[in-house]
């Protein structure tokens, strides 16, 4: 199933924020975005419905298999991409802007052999 770009952010979100808190809900996720909760109420419904994530009765989201695999992948791609372009003089705000954008358009064959040439130094 393709995923857009928006929900690979929402999971990334989530994963991050759990790591940080153990615990995420709506109101984490609209701060943490700087957007609002109705907007991550129908972002939450969509990710819910096509089984990425799950909700409980106290309103605590989890994600599933499905959505914790994007999670991963985008926050590797976040990260090695973040560090990549601060270490080679990007300021780290510029940097994470747009690794944030790359993460979602580079290819899994080119993100790969980022990877490799950077991580085997």
């Amino acid at each position: 199933m393709e995923i857009r770009e928006s929900a690979e952010n929402y999971l990334e979100t989530i994963l991050i924020l759990h790591q940080k808190h153990g615990q995420v809900r709506s109101i984490d996720i609209a701060d943490e975005m700087s957007v609002t909760k109705p907007s991550v109420s129908i972002a939450m419904k969509k990710l819910r419905t096509n089984g990425y994530i799950s909700v409980d009765k106290e309103g605590y989201i989890t994600l599933e298999k499905a959505g914790r695999d994007i999670a991963e992948r985008m926050y590797e791609r976040h990260t090695l991409l973040t560090n990549l372009l601060t270490s080679i003089g990007v300021s780290p705000e510029t940097a994470a802007e747009d690794a944030c954008r790359i993460e979602h358009v580079i290819s899994v064959e080119t993100f790969e052999v980022l990877k490799n040439h950077f991580t085997n130094e």
